[in-house]
């Protein structure tokens, strides 16, 4: 028999974070989960800003250039966080739909969130391990060359030691959206961000460690996140279970979850592939372009980051919908999800655009920067305007288990940057690298939609049944 309909529980528990996933009218489902996350991810594309900010204002152009190189690291950290965060949190919200048809399929919760956090702390503290071991030669190959080293050194060795914190937090976020507790992951992510603030002015201002107290100041903030969201699940999740005792190996956990899961870490690794070439190319034409490159980047993160609070606020109510059967709900989740994207697309890069000179030159003293920022500024906007579309198809290909279709939209951008960028500064010199992100993600996105056309009538074969033998199904499925 199909369960009982979730009604409207008071509100701010754990059973109204579960209406919101179930039977919410779609748009306040969506502004419950996508709203907080939209919020927190601008808070922190703020904090990147204004920690921009306060490295510049010590005048020191290779401070600014050592955060840029050593941002793949922190790419890295964030693909071995979702490996096991995404295909967990995902799995999850699967299970917890079909457990209105089969309630006993709640079980397999304990088992999918032991396995995603401990496995995300081990192979954190793996890459943790080899990368302080490996550091002179990591740096080296992150471009970091004369007065760069020093700073660079600096920070990734910081992170590095942080590696397994910044897994867990990143993975144990994305279990609590797996509960549709939007709020919860905002309130940790905002107390992050303020602490990692605070620190930032002790650490930078106050102590003088520079970069290195940059770095620091993120791990220990990261390491009070790990303890919020851990102590919420443990008090407040019905399902979900961190102790070690459910840690398992058995292919009906590890297949589902690394299968989604192994896309994000494809893309982490093309990620820093490409932002390894990215800055060996530009830094043959300086520093300058390097921080700018930097600067220009974290201001697009704003409504980059305002696009991704939605496209991954969705995902939960998106693989519920589909691990319930529930076809309707789930077309009408990503038909409005598509409408806001858009619309934040459009008037957040016109805006921006509009003020560039003035957004600029809040963040760069030195006027010789920003002609170039400004260039790098409109090639971010315009990617990103297609990577938010190119986000939103990736998370339904994550919310159906559809991992090889997820795994290719995570490692296309990679396999196409490579050659584009090479030939872009091969014919166009510093312009070339600066538009061969535009261009990629452009590719990208018809790649995505092309995927998307193709894998319809699978989705719609997977929603077709609501009976309780759909609930071994998305097991099933998802571990082939």
């Amino acid at each position: 028999m199909r369960a009982a309909t979730i009604q409207e529980p008071p509100p701010g528990g754990v059973g109204s974070n579960r209406w919101y996933l179930s039977n919410a009218p779609i748009v306040r489902a969506l502004l419950h989960l996508c709203v907080p996350m939209a919020a927190a991810m601008i808070v922190g594309a703020i904090y990147n800003l204004i920690n921009a900010g306060v490295i510049g204002s010590l005048h020191n152009t290779a401070l600014l250039a050592a955060i840029t190189l050593g941002s793949p690291i922190l790419g890295l950290v964030m693909g071995i966080g979702n490996v096991f965060g995404v295909g967990g949190g995902a799995l999850i919200s699967r299970l917890l739909g079909t457990a209105e048809q089969d309630p006993a399929k709640a079980g397999e919760i304990k088992r999918v969130a032991s396995f995603s956090l401990w496995g995300a702390i081990g192979v954190g503290a793996v890459i943790g391990g080899v990368g302080l071991v490996l550091l002179n030669p990591i740096v080296s190959l992150l471009g970091a060359n004369g007065a760069t080293v020093p700073p660079t050194s600096a920070f990734v060795g910081v992170l590095f030691a942080f590696v397994p914190v910044l897994a867990a937090a990143v993975c144990l976020e994305q279990l609590v959206r797996a509960e549709g507790a939007s709020r919860q992951v905002m309130n940790g992510l905002i107390a992050s961000t303020i602490v990692n603030l605070l620190l930032d002015l002790l650490f930078i201002l106050v102590l003088h460690w520079g970069v290195a107290g940059a770095a620091l100041a993120t791990g220990l903030a990261n390491l009070g996140m790990v303890l919020y969201f851990a102590i919420w699940l443990t008090k407040n999740s019905e399902h979900v279970s961190l102790a070690p005792r459910w840690f398992t190996l058995s292919p009906t956990v590890l297949k589902p979850v690394l299968g989604v899961g192994i896309g994000t870490l494809l893309q982490s690794a093309f990620l820093i592939v490409t932002a390894l070439i990215l800055n060996n190319l530009a830094a043959a034409y300086g520093d300058g372009p390097l921080a700018a490159m930097g600067v220009a980047v974290r201001i697009a993160q704003v409504p980059e980051f305002l696009i991704m609070g939605v496209t991954f606020g969705v995902l939960p109510l998106l693989a519920y919908a589909y691990g319930k059967g529930d076809r309707e709900r789930l077309s009408s989740a990503l038909r409005i999800s598509a409408i806001t994207v858009g619309g934040i697309a459009v008037v957040a890069s016109g805006f921006i655009f509009i003020f560039r000179d003035q957004v600029f030159t809040m963040f760069v003293a030195d006027p010789s920067v920003l002609p170039i920022g400004v260039v790098v500024l409109t090639a971010q906007l315009v990617a990103m305007i297609a990577n938010g579309f190119t986000g939103l198809i990736t998370s339904l290909f994550q919310a159906t288990g559809r991992a090889m279709a997820a795994t290719v939209m995570s490692v296309t951008q990679g396999i196409l940057f490579i050659p584009v960028v090479l030939l872009g500064n091969l014919w166009f010199g510093l312009a070339g690298i600066i538009w061969a992100l535009t261009v990629t993600e452009v590719a990208v996105l018809v790649t995505g939609l092309a995927m998307w056309l193709a894998s319809r009538r699978s989705i719609d074969r997977g929603l077709a049944e609501g009976s309780p033998e759909r609930a071994e199904a998305v097991l099933e499925d998802a571990a082939a």
